[in-house]
């Protein structure tokens, strides 16, 4: 069923367009097909007052349909890394099922080269635009709601991952593609990258795609997707939320830039007390607060085999279990491959061609930058700031 599909997409004339477009897409339920004309005076001819947030997929924007619905209008770009295959994919994982803690698609468009997503709309932007100081915010993230936050992407992922049948896997889990409501409840959003793990299955052979720094280093290595990825990626999150940076900022001490280096080293010195957000002003439940950076450890340990199910995490973090005071050490890039980092920018060639727009730091990769089997492969062979060598083989 995907053969006709793409050849659909990409063709540009003929007269049984509009019977297979309808035909290509029955099968996936609870979508709505809108023209583009419709969408494009829902954002007034997408209009820049209306672009709520971009990236390297294209833009979103806020529009109002006829039926008076305030919807989020995601428009990928022809030079967006989510290809035909991403955005079918995207459809079918989130289409047929509902969660408190999950974006919710209303339906797309497919007339001709377009490709553009409906979501309901989520009032408070991201936790990157939010919390973590890429754009204005007048939230308060007080301890409360950063609880709140933690527990209900947690109680997403675990829907996911464990209510689903079959399966899925999200593979992007990060602080952009968190969405926060009026009620700043977290809602998992971008789908484009997921995968779907029937239950015969133990993990699936696939390209390595996600984002630096959210990424399962033993993913990276081999591209055997489990579910322990992304619990990994989610650790990786909570000691953001709980910290209130970003997992690498290169504007710290080289000590510092790392932010799951920076928290085991303090765990192991038993001051992760230290790391908490000093924007809380004191006034958070301190005990709680390092029981949340021990989940993230937990979640992030070198061995993906011990990490916590997801139902387990929920339970953790709401006080239903203990946390086990057994953490072993994170699983870090820096232990997997030797990283050897030059003081130069990145070449504007590379850029141009695999990352266009982005600004590459020639300390660490920025946390925005999604990370593929093509682009890596292109750091092994290109002269540029970074380059992997494996040094170990990791279960």
């Amino acid at each position: 069923m995907i053969m006709p599909c793409f050849s659909f997409l990409f063709k540009k004339k003929g007269p049984s367009r509009l019977q297979l477009k309808y035909q290509e897409f029955a099968e996936i339920e609870n979508v709505k097909i809108y023209s583009y004309n419709e969408l494009r005076h829902a954002t007034e001819d997408f209009s820049l007052g209306n672009k709520i947030g971009e990236g390297g997929f294209g833009y979103v924007y806020k529009g109002k349909l006829k039926d008076g619905s305030i919807v989020a209008i995601k428009v990928l770009s022809a030079e967006s890394k989510q290809g035909v295959r991403e955005f079918l994919n995207e459809l079918k994982a989130i289409s047929t099922i509902a969660h408190e803690n999950l974006v919710k698609i209303y339906g797309c468009c497919v007339e001709q080269d377009q490709r553009i997503l409906v979501y309901n709309y989520v009032e408070n932007n991201s936790l990157a635009q939010t919390l973590l100081g890429k754009g204005y915010s007048n939230i308060q993230f007080t301890w409360r709601i950063r609880a709140k936050i933690c527990i209900g992407v947690a109680r997403g992922l675990a829907f996911l991952h464990e209510e689903v049948q079959p399966h899925i896997i999200h593979r992007d889990i990060k602080a952009s593609n968190v969405l926060l409501d009026k009620d700043l409840t977290p809602k998992i959003s971008d789908f484009g990258l997921a995968r779907l793990l029937p239950s015969n299955m133990t993990h699936i052979s696939t390209r390595v795609a996600g984002t630096v720094g959210y990424l399962a280093p033993e993913y990276a290595l081999r591209g055997q997707l489990t579910r322990r990825a992304d619990i990994y990626s989610f650790g990786v999150l909570l000691l953001e939320i709980v910290s209130g940076r970003s997992n690498v900022n290169t504007r710290l001490p080289y000590e510092d830039q790392l932010l799951l280096e920076r928290t085991w080293a303090l765990y192991e010195r038993g001051e992760l007390e230290q790391i908490v957000d000093t924007s809380l002003n004191d006034d958070f439940d301190a005990e709680e607060a390092c029981k949340y950076l021990k989940v993230g450890l937990l979640c992030t340990q070198d061995n993906p085999k011990l990490r916590p199910a997801m139902s387990a995490v929920v339970m953790m973090l709401i006080g239903e279990k203990d946390v086990s005071e057994q953490i072993m050490k994170p699983g870090l890039i820096s232990d997997f491959m030797d990283l050897k980092i030059k003081h130069q920018k990145v070449s504007e060639d590379f850029m141009d061609q695999k990352i266009k727009h982005q600004k590459m730091s020639v300390n660490m990769f920025p946390a925005s930058t999604s990370l593929e089997a093509s682009t890596v492969s292109s750091m092994m062979t290109t002269n540029m700031s970074v380059t992997f060598t494996s040094t170990a083989d990791h279960a």
